[in-house]
């Protein structure tokens, strides 16, 4: 469930943004913000059900999954497909945001 939430709230938050990109960098109308404002208020909502106890931590291991999925947007959106580099820091990214999201605690 915990890799679904963060994956529907990267998309969320990569469309919202995208859509702002598009308006500001692309010239494209500004009703691209009319699709884009509701994306980002879903990324918050989705982002506030992550099981983290602290919204700190929530959003720490969610940092991982929005490399990930920034560059799949890259590629599927973009039509620039990443590189090693990308691959490699995306793994690392991950592997932090999984140490940080599973790592037992004290109660």
């Amino acid at each position: 469930m915990t890799l679904f939430v963060y994956t529907a709230a990267a998309l969320a938050e990569i469309g919202g943004c995208f859509a702002f990109w598009s308006w500001l960098r692309l010239g494209r109308s500004a009703l691209w913000l009319a699709l884009g404002l509701p994306s980002l208020a879903l990324f918050a909502i989705l982002l506030a059900q992550s099981p983290a106890a602290q919204a700190g931590r929530a959003y720490a291991a969610y940092g991982g999954v929005y490399i990930l999925a920034s560059l799949a947007w890259l590629w599927a959106v973009e039509g620039a497909r990443p590189d090693r580099y990308d691959v490699l820091g995306a793994m690392v990214c991950l592997l932090g945001a999984a140490i940080i999201l599973w790592a037992p605690r004290p109660a």
